[in-house]
């Protein structure tokens, strides 16, 4: 099925959208370029805006009105995009969004400010409250940026690893993705004022909701049509990458699992039959299958986490939908 954007992420588009563009505009010429570039400020490539849309919700959450959570949303964006910025670099991406990627554009030095600038302004943004609140909604960006930076590194290191399994490929995912997920699901609420007890049950169903996020994802890098995905298809087989599908098949000790095992291990680049079979592999491996019952996992954790944790119905309600959202995107 083709998942139905939610309205609340429409209007976290609308209101956070000029935000992000004044913002960008505090910037160097030469960075701004490069950062508006990225961010599709000109109109040709802005990304989906579930961050945004969640941090808006954390503050309605909270009872504040959805405008009093736009400096976490946009301090959120941020930081996503300095991340994606440098994942594209790491990764030798060409392609975002069905576009070219900025450090082909711009060159990867000029990427790498304009993730740095970003990564900066966001704090920026949030410590111009200098309010305890202001404080504490920059502890945690923080703190999450610095889970986020050690997924990367543990998934660059199993680049080089043969024995990677499931718990640290989880432990990666939860780290890379699914913590600036439980930031963007409660630094609304903690920027507005909110009780300890409402942050941490927006952040448990972020958590959970982030981890269903990726594992989806990596189910796209695979199997995701590059109208859907905005990148080549299998692009994660041709990487290599030790997404949670691969681990799970490479892990399953059955004969497929043997069989792609020998065929990752080649040192010469995978070509277009290698990767359908190696897609095939995975598959009858098991890792399909165990990467689609995880995300249902999570997803009901998440939905759990909601149900448990106070707030109106109606933000309750949208939290659900974007959840719903992020892991129905078509194959």
């Amino acid at each position: 099925m083709t998942a139905v954007i939610p309205v609340g992420v429409e209007t976290a588009r609308d209101l956070v959208g000029p935000a992000i563009a004044a913002a960008v505009d505090r910037l160097s010429p030469e960075v701004r370029a490069v950062a508006a570039y990225h961010l599709g400020l000109d109109g040709s490539g802005a990304g989906k805006a579930l961050r945004p849309a969640l941090a808006l919700l954390s503050a309605r959450a909270a009872g504040a009105s959805p405008d009093r959570g736009v400096p976490a949303a946009v301090a959120v964006e941020l930081v996503h995009n300095f991340s994606l910025l440098h994942d594209d670099i790491m990764d030798g991406d060409t392609e975002r969004r069905h576009r070219p990627t900025a450090w082909t554009v711009h060159g990867v030095g000029a990427a790498i400010l304009a993730g740095d600038a970003l990564l900066a302004l966001a704090q920026d943004i949030l410590l111009e409250d200098t309010a305890a609140q202001g404080i504490w909604a920059a502890r945690c960006l923080s703190a999450s940026v610095l889970r986020l930076i050690a997924g990367q590194g543990a998934d660059l290191a199993f680049e080089q690893r043969n024995d990677v399994n499931l718990p640290e490929c989880l432990t990666m995912a939860g780290d890379k993705t699914a913590a600036l997920m439980a930031c963007a699901c409660s630094i609304g609420a903690i920027h507005v004022g909110a009780p300890p007890g409402l942050a941490m049950g927006l952040a448990g169903f972020g958590a959970h909701a982030g981890l269903a996020f990726q594992l989806t994802d990596d189910m796209l890098g695979i199997w995701g049509a590059p109208e859907v995905t905005g990148k080549p298809v299998r692009a994660d087989l041709r990487a290599r990458k030790k997404s949670l599908p691969v681990v799970a098949a490479l892990t399953s000790e059955t004969p497929a699992a043997q069989e792609l095992a020998g065929l990752l291990a080649g040192a010469e680049p995978l070509n277009e039959e290698d990767l359908l079979r190696a897609a095939r592999l995975v598959e009858e491996a098991g890792g399909k299958d165990w990467t689609e019952n995880e995300a249902a996992a999570q997803l009901a954790a998440a939905e759990n986490c909601l149900t448990e944790t106070d707030m109106p119905d109606d933000v309750r309600a949208e939290f659900a939908g974007i959840a719903e959202f992020i892991t129905a995107r078509q194959w």
